[in-house]
């Protein structure tokens, strides 16, 4: 595991979780919210919060759904105008230790459980990081280009004179008759 600071650090193990689960209300402080911004590669993020439900999943696993959201200040593709855009994404994750392995008859080992589509996500450690969900999916749910409401992108006008790249072999060719060889 990665041993650099995590920005935004929520760490909950099963351990800790009730047999009836456990609610989480995660409001990211001015600083976390800044340095937030910085690695998203926003203007601001004035406001991010997620809502948590964590259950028990199995006998070592962890369920945790619910959602993140998040005012996010950017600016226009278009108008480069600063604008505020709202993120809300819903999460819906199962953790799981890794899969268990077990010897073959030849010596060598196979993996107990096929990979699916919808695999849980590797439970690492013993604990599962709120904080470090949030953060992907704030950071999944902002829009790469953010448009200002009513902006529209208009080319600009092309410039018939002759200025354009092939104006010279334009010339050249005409200097021949116009014909090609």
């Amino acid at each position: 595991m990665n041993q650099t600071k995590l920005l935004w650090s929520v760490p909950v193990g099963p351990p800790d979780i009730p047999d009836s689960g456990q609610r989480f209300d995660l409001v990211a402080d001015e600083e976390i919210r800044a340095r937030l911004a910085k690695l998203a590669g926003v203007r601001a993020l004035p406001r991010l919060e997620a809502n948590f439900d964590v259950a028990r999943h199995g006998a070592r696993g962890v369920r945790v759904t619910g959602r993140v959201a998040a005012t996010v200040g950017q600016n226009c593709v278009v108008t480069l105008d600063p604008i505020y855009n709202e993120v809300e994404e819903s999460v819906d994750l199962v953790f799981a230790p890794p899969a268990a392995r077990s010897a073959t008859a030849d010596g060598g080992e196979v993996a107990s459980e096929h990979l699916a589509q919808d695999a849980p996500e590797p439970l690492l450690g013993d604990t599962v990081d709120l904080g470090a969900i949030a953060t992907e999916f704030l950071i999944l749910g902002i829009d790469p280009y953010p448009r200002k409401p009513g902006a529209k992108f208009e080319a600009p006008p092309m410039d018939n004179t002759g200025a354009h790249p092939f104006a010279a072999l334009a010339a050249l060719k005409k200097g021949r008759g116009g014909k090609d060889d």
